[in-house]
């Protein structure tokens, strides 16, 4: 039974990674195929494949502009106990999060997942309230069986919503202001306290982050996005 490809794996998220189809695309983010969740993550065959799939990641601030973060949970497959950004999963193979208009698919499933994760209700996250800023490309092991090969849609948010994590999920989570957001990049690089950063939201934050925050105090995000440009990112 050892070498049975879930062995080990908590129950949840066995079925999320057998389940939950992911959309294949190819570097110009054209959709390509699908696959399952467990191998679009194997390591051996995102470098042996192609098992670049659509991701996404939400950066939802407050009415304070302090930025959500979440502490993956440590049943997590990839990147356990992990701290990251708002919110970070997949449109999947479905009609619902395939509509490429206006990223709707990302949205609805951006939406989704902010309740599946943090317990955030749909009505506090409207589809219509996501802002696309940019499109990144990177690719980071996780151990050395599993890793990430993504085609990630950047989403920011600026909503007060209640937050109630799924500890299936969500290992922790807090609002955090520049100041403390640029301690803790201070702690993971010193490697105090354990504390590690998930890659995509090292790429994030060393790329364009702080420079969107000024947009989101100065209610001019929309002016900050690129939607025209994949920023291959390592």
């Amino acid at each position: 039974m050892g070498d049975a490809p879930d062995a080990g794996m908590d129950a949840v998220q066995r079925r999320l990674m057998f389940e939950d189809e992911c959309i294949l695309v190819d570097e110009n983010d054209r959709v390509v195929g699908h696959d399952t969740k467990y191998n679009c993550h194997l390591w051996e065959k995102i470098q042996s494949g192609n098992m670049l799939h659509r991701a996404f990641s939400v950066f939802l601030f407050n009415s304070k502009y302090e930025l959500l973060l979440q502490q993956r949970s440590a049943t997590k497959v990839t990147f356990p106990l992990v701290w990251t950004n708002t919110c970070c999963s997949h449109p999947l193979y479905r009609e619902s999060e395939l509509i490429q208009e206006n990223v709707l698919g990302v949205r609805n499933a951006a939406q989704r997942k902010l309740l599946d994760e943090l317990g955030i209700p749909a009505e506090d996250v409207p589809v219509d309230q996501f802002i696309p800023l940019g499109r990144i490309l990177y690719k980071a092991p996780s151990d050395g069986k599993w890793g990430e090969h993504e085609l990630d849609y950047l989403l920011f948010i600026v909503q007060d919503v209640t937050v109630n994590p799924n500890p299936d999920e969500v290992a922790d989570v807090k609002y955090v202001n520049r100041g403390q957001l640029k301690e803790l990049l201070r702690k993971a690089d010193a490697g105090e306290d354990g504390l590690k950063l998930s890659p995509w939201f090292r790429l994030v934050v060393d790329n364009f982050l702080f420079k969107w925050w000024d947009h989101v105090e100065k209610g001019t995000v929309k002016e900050a996005a690129d939607m025209k440009t994949i920023h291959k990112l390592t």
